[in-house]
């Protein structure tokens, strides 16, 4: 299918060829047949990627300082790759589209294959989207008029966040796109309406969608004399522009405590003696409505109550399309230009370049073809040796991490690339080299050529790849964590017995094992157990709406992340973990988590004790970790994989740990046995010992007790 991409990097606005998306549980799979460009926001986000790095640098300050901050912590080299790799990554534009269903994902109720239907959805031939973001068509309404949907109804949040009502005086700044569409949804409410803009031809469209009065520029005696000397109920400010003057319009203009709110994006030096004088209340639109943004409304599809939230992003998607039915909503006037999708590059020069007059830009996508959901690069001939590989996930972790270290070794033929969407899988597969890229999981598990796995998605579905891939023959390395709960855990044990033998290779991504600093300890204390162990992990904090916190998503912290600590202790101990305890730092009230911040106490078979504190509340300047073993009569301390110190005998011998975190060595130590079909890098003992202790610990922190095994 053909979807619009933006290429950050080179500032291209491209048509690519992707993968067909699946409909994952609680999403609905779309043809579509017409999508609206939101010209002020994809403008935004063309004009920054055709900008320069330097450009790119100065408007956006608070990215150079984590990446500054990150050079710091990682070396400039490692930073460096990070950052590129982030560069290359594509980014779909577009958020408003119609179309037919196609397919239901689990759990959906709402629709059925055939509905027609609106979704805030990418400028794509098929997309997928969480169910709560479709809305139904009436039967009168025609896809390029629902293709304007999500577009109006963050027009429509601004105008409810104004608490208008029959009567009330408003007037609407800026009469773009959504400048329009306020007018008409205003006059629909009953309201009395005074629009504004310096486009003579703009103040004539709004005229006759029924603005009662409109004037050029900021016209403040207008606007007085219109509501009757009072000043105006509110202002709808839809404007683009960086200048402050709309700001200091709407508070000249507005009554005493009357409201101003923010659709589109002005200037923002609020002139206080108007507003304190007045009382004067200013509010952010933010989007559709009630839900946007929210992982469990867009992902999971947990609705909001309506007796909470009477106009949550659906419900006022399902408002715009009656509007439009009952021709209250006449969209279809303010459409200028129609593109089909093979032209979409053309669409984006007319925004950018503004060489000709527009407003409502559609995208068209002609009939639905067949589902695609695999294509083929012209990827070089493997050769004879080489180990097939293929790849499942393309985030974050896969791309800066994963992949620049894979490509440093030889003897590898990569083979599928995988990803729900298609899109990530289409430019990771295309860059490096990948003979396919698809979303479809099976035909990883179908391809002969692929003989390992590498699976880099979210948590919770660890295990069910994992037993896939090992029933199919694949050799697997898995991203930690290898499962979040004791019922994949013993799914995976089940899967791994019943292939005995045959069994092929399992590792799991904990790379602190395979460091060169891990391998110093190890060998400084090799005949010296039981010993005491002490490791300091503190990472920086995560927003508390992060997919890692999702209990049944992401595991937790302590699951996705501390496992770190505990598998490295468990590597220098020589001996798999057998008890766990775990408390987490009080907190009385409030909305951030404290799973983060967290001592674990671990057991291990050989009597050595692991302590392990797993603190996300601290500074992020802070060096991250810092491991101290005692034992035998020796100490030992390693800071941050760089600077340690072995002491024996009164004396230290100081070495560099060089800032390896063992990605390198654990990624080639997989390889290797994969080819050689010896021993697997990590034994399943210790691999179902610490995933054992990781989500005990998670059960410690919620009984109070103790967790044997």
């Amino acid at each position: 299918m053909k979807q619009i991409i933006q290429d950050v990097r080179s500032g291209a606005t491209t048509v690519k060829e992707i993968p067909d998306p699946i409909a994952l549980p609680g999403q609905v799979l779309i043809a579509e047949m017409a999508s609206a460009i939101s010209a002020g926001t994809e403008r935004y986000v063309v004009d920054l990627a055709r900008k320069s790095l330097i450009g790119k640098a100065r408007s956006r300050p608070a990215d150079v300082k984590r990446v500054l901050q990150k050079v710091r912590q990682e070396g400039l080299l490692t930073t460096f790759q990070q950052v590129s790799a982030k560069l290359d990554e594509p980014m779909p534009l577009g958020y408003s589209a119609s179309g037919i269903v196609l397919e239901c994902g689990a759990g959906v109720q709402q629709f059925k294959p055939g509905d027609r239907i609106a979704a805030a959805a990418p400028h794509a031939a098929v997309a997928a989207v969480g169910h709560n973001l479709c809305a139904p068509m009436p039967e009168n309404v025609t896809f390029e008029q629902a293709a304007y949907t999500s577009i109006a109804s963050i027009g429509l949040q601004g105008i409810r966040l104004a608490h208008l009502g029959l009567g009330d005086s408003v007037v609407v700044v800026g009469l773009g796109l959504i400048g329009q569409m306020c007018i008409s949804m205003l006059k629909a409410q009953g309201c009395r309406v005074f629009g504004t803009d310096v486009d003579p031809s703009k103040l004539e469209l709004a005229k006759s969608l029924g603005a009662d009065a409109v004037g050029a520029g900021t016209p403040i005696q207008a606007v007085k004399d219109f509501s009757g000397s009072f000043g105006v109920d509110a202002v709808i400010l839809t404007a683009a522009t960086e200048s402050n003057e709309p700001i200091e319009f709407a508070s000249e203009v507005c009554r005493n405590k009357g409201r101003i709110v923010l659709v589109g994006v002005v200037g923002l030096n609020i002139p206080r003696p108007p507003f304190f004088k007045k009382e004067l209340e200013f509010t952010v639109s933010s989007s559709l409505g009630p839900g946007r943004g929210d992982p469990s409304y867009e992902e999971k599809g947990v609705d909001y109550p309506i007796g909470y939230a009477r106009w949550t992003a659906q419900r006022n998607m399902q408002a715009v399309l009656n509007l439009m039915a009952e021709g209250k909503l006449p969209v279809e006037r303010l459409t200028s230009h129609r593109f089909p999708i093979e032209r979409a590059g053309d669409a984006y020069d007319l925004i950018t370049t503004r060489k000709e007059p527009f407003l409502g830009i559609v995208v068209e996508y002609g009939e639905p073809s067949p589902p695609r959901r695999t294509i083929q690069f012209q990827a070089k001939p493997a050769a004879a040796g080489d180990l097939g590989v293929s790849m499942i996930g393309a985030g974050n972790f896969a791309r800066l991490i994963m992949l620049p270290a894979l490509s440093k070794m030889s003897g590898i033929a990569w083979r599928g690339m995988c990803t729900a969407k298609g899109v990530s899988a289409e430019a990771t597969g295309r860059k490096n080299g990948f003979a396919f890229a698809t979303t479809e999981t099976d035909e990883i598990w179908r391809d002969a050529a692929t003989s390992a796995v590498f699976i880099a998605t979210r948590h919770d579905l660890h295990a069910d790849l994992v037993i896939a891939a090992l029933q199919a023959g694949k050799q697997v390395f898995v991203e930690k964590p290898l499962c979040i709960s004791d019922e994949q855990l013993d799914r995976i044990e089940a899967c791994v017995q019943e292939l005995g033998a045959k069994c092929p290779i399992l590792t799991v991504g904990f790379n602190r094992r395979f460091a060169p600093g891990t391998a110093r300890l190890k060998e400084f204390f090799k005949d010296a157990a039981p010993l005491s162990l002490s490791y300091r992990f503190s990472p920086g904090p995560i927003p508390k709406e992060h997919w890692t916190h999702d209990i049944e998503v992401g595991g937790g912290r302590l699951v996705g992340e501390a496992c770190h600590a505990i598998d490295t202790c468990t590597m220098i101990a020589g001996s798999p973990p057998v008890r766990v305890f775990a408390e987490s730092v009080g907190q009385t009230g409030g909305l951030e988590t404290s799973d983060d911040r967290v001592f674990i106490t671990v057991r291990h078979a050989n009597g050595s004790v692991s302590s392990i504190s797993y603190q996300a509340g601290g500074d992020k300047g802070f060096p991250p970790e810092r491991i101290e073993v005692l034992g035998g009569g020796r100490s030992a301390v390693l800071d941050s994989w760089n600077d340690g110190e072995l002491w024996a005998n009164g004396k230290c011998d100081k070495f560099s740990g060089q800032k390896d975190k063992g990605h390198q060595s654990e990624f080639a130590a997989f390889l290797n046995a994969c080819r050689s079909g010896g021993a697997w890098p990590i034994s399943w003992n210790d691999l179902r010992g610490v995933t054992l202790s990781t989500i005990g610990a998670m059960r410690s922190l919620r009984e109070g007790e103790p967790f044997s095994f």
